[in-house]
């Protein structure tokens, strides 16, 4: 997606409509036959960024998988949205606030339909014993999110990285935490 790549290279405003249409080979004004606006065409660029990433968190939470493996499925699927969809995505993590409200709507509404079936994976995790008790599933989805957010961004910048690893790095880390599990009890 031609708009994506501008958009990721020179942001919304330091990008124009000329810079697109360059980008795909055609004259401005024939630009203007596929989006109205420089702002239409960022919104789209936004909504292609995160649809796909919404369907798959929809799927994974309502798959019959414990939650370790949903976790892993989540994490997964986020890290290699970058890749498949990075341009699309680092545009819309960096310039959607640049829309006008009424074009931020359904942006807003699939960002939190992704968190909240996040949370309900946490939430499965408490009910089943895996998790403690007492974790917030709001705070445990967004700083997921977060975690996988900037792992993206680092993705995107540099295309050797080897998502599986990352993946399998981010999941240690969510499962088991910094701390060292000992077996005996420190003395004082």
């Amino acid at each position: 997606m031609s708009a994506a790549a501008v958009f990721a290279e020179k942001g919304f405003h330091g990008s124009s409509t000329r810079d697109i249409a360059e980008r795909l080979g055609i004259k401005q004004g024939s630009l203007y036959y596929y989006f109205k606006s420089k702002e239409e065409a960022l919104g789209e660029v936004c909504l292609f960024g995160i649809e796909e990433y919404v369907h798959r968190m929809q799927d994974i939470a309502a798959s019959d998988q414990p939650f370790e493996a949903k976790l892993m499925a989540t994490v997964s699927s986020h890290l290699s949205s970058y890749r498949e969809r990075n341009e699309a995505l680092k545009v819309y993590n960096d310039e959607r606030l640049y829309l006008p409200e009424e074009r931020r709507t359904k942006l807003k509404q699939l960002g939190s339909q992704y968190r909240k079936q996040l949370e309900g994976i946490f939430e499965q995790g408490k009910e089943s014993g895996v998790l403690r008790p007492s974790l917030d599933c709001h705070f445990a989805a967004q700083a997921v999110i977060g975690l996988c957010n900037a792992w993206g961004d680092i993705i995107v910048r540099d295309p050797d990285m080897n998502i599986f690893d990352i993946t399998q790095k981010c999941i240690d880390l969510l499962l088991n935490g910094f701390a060292e599990r000992r077996k005996v009890k420190r003395t004082q």
